[in-house]
């Protein structure tokens, strides 16, 4: 068996495993949210989304430096230098508790400062509001300092881990909102106090894992290997750059709809973050199996692999999120009452509009990580933070000529698109991968999917009556007609063989 095959048969069985728990953290995801919403109404829902914002853009390092702990791991492992590798989790230990110590003075003086003097909130929640921000606080740190143990679980392609912890984690969110939907306390403040448990109990769980399960975790030295941390640091100042670009005009936009609009908004804004989590939960899911194995390919010198796990990952990503989007941007509004019974004035239009967004960006987390594998990416960084920082001021613009929060969505569209061409354009030139190979393959190709895939749902969506039983006709058609499409036109003689055979396999196994 080849080492291609089995890299093959290790993502889709990683792939798979993740898939089955999302499945359940999905449908326990979205009735807790409704509990949730119930139990706090709109008013401290749309409190504790934007005061997590504020925690978010604090934490913009932890994304930048888990990319970059995971991308020295799988390289080390490419080369099979176990030693080096000891050296890689060591070092990422002794970052990640400074930078924890920078995100804990930052976030008490200047986190603190602002959410006191600059958000619109009400006077009588102020003091609630910051008790959520302390605990989400300490949420944040904890998570800093378990990085390195989960991307120690991802280098390793241990999924399962992910795939049992996350649903303990899912479990354990469920009961909080019981919880708070029958106490008898502040339920905003007593929210925020039992969601920092839930996240201490799933970092240790994490930690724990990793530190019976692989050597490089036992053994933390407590010298610092000057040229290991000079090199990982170098690398991440840029992730960090373009991770900071990120976050502001992501979360910072829910500061800014804050300022020029209510709290109400902000709830809106949130039920639409939760639709993108759950949909971008299936695609990060298949981000984990196939990020290392691209990380691994570079390594070790075969960049045709790498070609055709970028083309092949690029296409899947984006089938996996046009089946999800098409029948939930037809049915938006039947869904959103369904699920949540009361709908915030926007959260049609901010849902809808993340979902497009969603689909253009399902190709960048694969261009990301291709592109750091190389380890340069001074430049790509830089340019993409300046296309994306425009966001913001655009979106304040709009603001404050009178337009409607929703046109915020709407720049910010714009700009996706401009990053993911840009995103293309330097993969292609660093890997010397062809442009137009990328674009018969993958831009084609998944045009048409979306296109001939949304001609049937739409049709019914259109002519069907307005009622839940259309709504769950037209979204079963839709993931039928998107997987049919995505079957025929996105995929290959030979992929479709593959994904025939593993199908295949599947079945047989459940019917011994």
């Amino acid at each position: 068996m080849t080492d291609t095959s089995q890299n093959n048969k290790r993502i889709a069985k990683n792939t798979l495993l993740l898939y089955i728990r999302m499945l359940l953290l999905m449908v326990i995801s979205l009735y807790t949210s409704r509990i949730v919403l119930n139990a706090l109404g709109v008013n401290d829902y749309g409190i504790y989304n934007v005061v997590g914002g504020i925690v978010v853009i604090l934490a913009f390092l932890n994304n930048a430096m888990a990319g970059s702990t995971q991308r020295f791991l799988n390289f080390e492992m490419g080369m099979q230098d176990s030693n080096a590798l000891q050296k890689v989790f060591s070092t990422s230990i002794h970052i990640h508790v400074i930078v924890a110590l920078i995100v804990l003075i930052l976030g008490e003086t200047i986190g603190l400062w602002f959410l006191n003097t600059n958000m619109n909130i009400p006077e009588t929640r102020i003091t609630a509001a910051n008790y959520v921000y302390q605990f989400s606080l300490v949420t944040c740190i904890a998570n800093f300092l378990t990085v390195p143990y989960n991307a120690t679980i991802i280098a390793h392609e241990r999924m399962s881990a992910f795939a049992y912890l996350s649903i303990l984690e899912g479990v354990l969110k469920f009961s909080v909102a019981i919880a708070i939907y029958y106490s008898p306390f502040d339920k905003l403040v007593f929210y925020g106090l039992l969601m920092l448990f839930v996240g201490l109990i799933n970092n240790i769980c994490y930690a724990t894992y990793a530190y019976r399960h692989f050597t490089e975790c036992k053994g933390i030295s407590k010298q610092i290997n000057k040229d290991k941390m000079h090199k990982m640091l170098s690398f991440s100042g840029w992730t960090i750059f373009g991770n900071l670009g990120y976050i502001l005009h992501t979360q910072g936009i829910a500061i800014i709809i804050n300022m020029f609009f209510t709290v109400a908004v902000n709830a809106a804004q949130g039920i639409a973050n939760q639709v993108n989590g759950v949909v971008q939960q299936f695609l990060s899911n298949f981000l984990l199996a196939l990020n290392p194995q691209l990380v691994k390919s570079y390594a070790s010198g075969d960049i045709e692999a790498m070609h055709k796990l970028i083309i092949r990952g690029c296409k899947f990503a984006f089938c996996l999120v046009a089946f999800f989007i098409v029948p939930l941007v037809l049915e938006t509004p039947t869904i959103l009452q369904t699920w949540l019974g009361v709908v915030p004035e926007y959260t049609v239009i901010f849902v809808r509009m993340v979902l497009f967004i969603l689909l253009v960006n399902s190709l960048s987390g694969i261009f990301s990580t291709s592109k750091g594998a190389t380890g340069n990416i001074k430049i790509y960084q830089i340019t993409l933070t300046i296309i994306g920082a425009f966001h913001l001021p655009l979106a304040w613009a709009a603001f404050a000529l009178g337009y409607g929060p929703e046109y915020s969505m709407y720049v910010y569209l714009v700009i996706v698109i401009i990053l993911q061409i840009v995103r293309a354009w330097f993969v292609c030139n660093s890997l010397q991968l062809s442009k137009r190979r990328l674009f018969s393959e993958v831009v084609v190709r998944c045009s048409l999917v979306i296109l001939i895939g949304s001609i049937l749902p739409a049709l019914l969506h259109m002519y069907l009556p307005t009622s839940l039983v259309s709504s769950i006709i037209t979204c079963i058609v839709g993931m039928i007609s998107v997987a049919v499409s995505s079957l025929f036109i996105a995929l290959t003689p030979h992929e479709r063989q593959v994904v025939h055979a593993y199908v295949e396999k599947i079945i047989k196994r459940h019917e011994r």
